[in-house]
């Protein structure tokens, strides 16, 4: 075996004892001994100049030249390892890890609800769900695709429009009964309103109304903050303001009448939805898969 195939075999069996988290069953995986994986290991490191993974009798983790090693060397494991199932005739074949970068609000309110009937319909795929603020780098964090709402930022990333849904200005029956209904828009200035954190600057989304091309800003009075779409919903729903929510995973919320929402005249604003990809090669079926997924879910029940 040349040196080179040695490099590759090692990087193989690294990746194999933190996927599985021990020697023993990283060999089972590869059909190996142990002692056959440790040796791998140990010419890995000496061939690279450094310990990659601190080893006791009881544990395994990697040091912190291994760790970014590792992130490093990921993306290109992922690109051999598709290469290797289209090039075997297997291209269509759903399987292997995804790694998703995706909008924390689609996947908590959409996305989650769902998973189970995707991961039961393909029993050999596994799936990492990462909610992130942004897109970042899509290759060198290991990412096959992101799922973001909002425009997709500029680079060499591909995207694809997915859907596009309603803002809604919404309050709880609770807080309208101990408020009162406003009557017009400009009447909603001066409510107890709950506001969402905006990352892109570190303040408040804001509020806004919109009705083709007319727009009424805002002044509401905000007393409480919120990262979370889980916790924007559930404060409403509990009364404590008025918020601005996207129509889309709602929908169950404001048929039982839970959420109410406001002046849905005033709704014209849109948030788009968009599958990102980090370039133009071949996708994978395991991304194919998801994004089928992904529009499934989106469709309104019973269509």
């Amino acid at each position: 075996m040349t040196s080179d195939n040695r490099l590759l075999s090692g990087v193989s069996i690294l990746f194999a004892i933190v996927e599985s988290g021990s020697m023993t069953r990283a060999a089972e995986a590869l059909g190996l001994s142990p002692p056959a994986v440790s040796r791998a290991l140990s010419r890995l490191e000496q061939r690279v100049g450094v310990r990659l993974l601190e080893r006791t009798t009881r544990s395994l983790s990697l040091t912190d030249e291994g760790r970014r090693f590792y992130e490093r060397v990921g993306p290109h494991m992922a690109g051999i390892e598709e290469a290797a199932i289209e090039a075997s005739g297997a291209s269509d074949t759903v399987r292997g890890r995804l790694r998703v970068n995706i909008d924390p609000y689609f996947s908590r309110i959409v996305v989650a609800k769902q998973m189970a009937s995707f991961l039961n319909r393909h029993p050999e795929l596994f799936v990492e769900l990462i909610m992130r603020d942004a897109v970042g780098d899509l290759v060198a964090d290991g990412f096959d695709l992101a799922v973001r709402f909002g425009e997709p930022p500029a680079g060499s990333f591909v995207a694809r429009k997915l859907m596009e849904t309603r803002v809604l200005t919404v309050a709880s029956p609770r807080y309208l009964k101990a408020h009162g209904k406003p009557a017009k828009p400009k009447d909603l200035e001066g409510r107890d309103c709950i506001d969402f954190y905006n990352p892109a600057n570190g303040r408040a989304y804001g509020f806004e109304l919109r009705r083709k091309k007319e727009i009424i800003e805002l002044r509401m009075k905000g007393r409480l903050l919120v990262s979370d779409s889980g916790a924007l919903l559930e404060a409403c729903e509990a009364g404590v303001g008025i918020a601005q929510i996207l129509e889309t995973g709602c929908e169950d919320l404001l048929a039982k009448g839970r959420l109410v929402s406001l002046f849905p005249e005033w709704s014209d604003e849109r948030f788009p939805l968009y599958a990102i990809y980090p370039s133009r090669l071949h996708r994978a079926a395991k991304v194919r898969a998801f994004i089928d997924f992904v529009m499934k879910t989106l469709q309104p029940a019973g269509a």
